[in-house]
Order: structure tokens, then sequence, then C-alpha cells
């Protein structure tokens, strides 16, 4: 091969030089970065200039009574949601084609359509079997918002649950089923000694991950006449039409979102430190 042949070859197989200086991502990174402080800071000034001490005396009662239903109708939920997403999880992975079906359906569904439907659903579209209902005694149930809450709740989450938990399982590699099998543990001490530890490693953040969801998704219980935090701050903004009232629930739904993340993190990284040593 020749100079000028080698010369050539070289400049045609050089990699392509990376661009210096700022690129477009991170300009409008950037960008984004600062209009949110300027958006925090506008608000920031906002509620100190129009502060109302009276209105936060006579109406923050509320809040915190509001904040204890949307917090105990989500840890109810979710308690639910996790005893019913085991049994769904297992018929998910069920080589018998009839509950996989079933479990598919019910998982599809759930997952599928909105929250908002769902309450929707059982609190307006369950009366219509009022009859029925009241003779096998559950129009008792049914007839209160909150229970309608819990259900529709326990039911949407158990799905999202089962998913979770279902892929954590399956992520675990197949030969510690074996290597268990070998040692002579059933299949039930396999799953609660050597599986499911692992497989809660990575179902964790999912699982904190869909906590949150539901925090963030409760406020749509207001509209049924649950006074959770967003229907007391609902009613508190048609007494007074001031909108600090939302600014408020904003505030109170960050904080709490902001706590279970770093939570979540904090167990994390407890259950994870042998994986770091």
């Amino acid at each position: 091969m020749s100079a000028a042949a080698a010369d050539v070859a070289t400049k045609v197989e050089k990699p392509p030089a990376i661009p210096r200086g700022w690129s477009r991502q991170r300009v409008l990174g950037y960008a984004l970065v600062g209009l949110w402080i300027v958006l925090g800071i506008g608000m920031i000034v906002y509620l100190v200039e129009a502060w109302n001490s009276e209105l936060f005396q006579k109406y923050a009662p509320g809040y915190i009574s509001g904040l204890g239903v949307t917090l105990t109708l989500v840890a109810v939920s979710i308690v639910l949601g996790a005893v019913l997403s085991v049994p769904v999880a297992y018929a998910r992975m069920s080589r018998n084609r009839i509950l996989s079906s079933f479990a598919y359906a019910y998982v599809y569904f759930f997952r599928g359509t909105p929250l908002l439907t769902q309450v929707f659903l059982i609190y307006y579209g369950v009366g219509s079997f009022r009859p029925a209902l009241e003779a096998v005694g559950l129009w008792g149930f049914f007839r209160e918002a909150w229970y309608c809450a819990i259900f529709s709740f326990t039911l949407n989450t158990a799905a999202y649950q089962a998913e979770i938990l279902r892929g954590a399982i399956e992520s675990v590699p197949r030969g510690q089923w074996e290597g268990a099998a070998s040692l002579g543990l059933h299949k039930l001490q396999t799953l609660r000694k050597i599986i499911l530890p692992q497989a809660l490693i990575v179902a964790l953040r999912p699982y904190g991950n869909e906590i949150i969801l539901m925090i963030k998704g409760s406020a749509i219980v207001a509209l049924i006449t649950v006074y959770d935090l967003m229907g007391i701050t609902k009613l508190t903004y048609s007494r007074t039409f001031d909108f600090q009232s939302y600014i408020w629930a904003a505030i109170i739904y960050l904080i709490i979102v902001e706590i279970l993340r770093h939570a979540v993190e904090w167990v994390e990284r407890r259950i994870t430190i042998h994986l770091h040593r």
C-alpha cells in the first residue's frame, strides 16, 4: 500500500471528534432548572406577601385532618393490596392457563384503565345493583364513599404490586431454585428463605414508586365526597377563594413524597450494604 493510500485509510478510519462546548441538551437542562428555580422563588415570594395568618389558623386543623385521611387511605389500601397481590402474582406465574388467564385479565384491566374510572365504576356503578347487594348484606359497605375508595384503591394497587412481585421473583436466576432443590429444600422453604430475600431487594424501589403514586393519586377521592387532603383543600378554596389553599396542599404532597423517597433510599442502602463492601 502506498503512503498516499495509507494516509487516506487513516483519515477514513479515524473516529469523529467529540464536540466540545455546550450541547443543546445541556443548555436545555440548565434552562429548565433555572425555570424551576425562578418558579420556586416566585412561589415563596407570593406566600410571604399574601400570607394570611388568620386563614391559616382557621383551616390548618382541617388540613391536618385531611392529611390523616389521605395517609390512612393509602396505608390500608397498600397493605390490603399487598395481601391480594400474592395470589394474583402466583396465578400469573402458574402453568394453569385458566388461572393465568384470569390473573392476566385482572392485571390488564386495572393497569390499563385510569384509577378515576375505577373509582367511579365502583362508587356510582355498584349502586345500580342495590337490591342484590341489600339481599346479601353488602349495601352498607358500598354506599359509603370511604369504603368504595379503599376497595377501588386496593384492587388497583394489587394489580401493580402483583406485577412488581412477579417480575422480582422471576429476576432471581433459575439456578437458585435448582441449588435449593439439590439441598433438599421444599419449594416453600426455597421461596421464603432464598428467593424472596433477593426478590425484595429488586422490588423495593418499584414498591416505593407505587406508594408515591398512590399518595398522589389519592387526591381523586375528593370527587366522591371523601374529605382527604384534597377534599379539605377544595372546601377551603370554596369558602375563601384564596389560591394559597392549593399551594399549601401542593407543599404537603411534596413533603410526603420527599420523605417517602428518602426513606426508600435509606432502606435500600441498609439492605444492600453487603453489595457495596
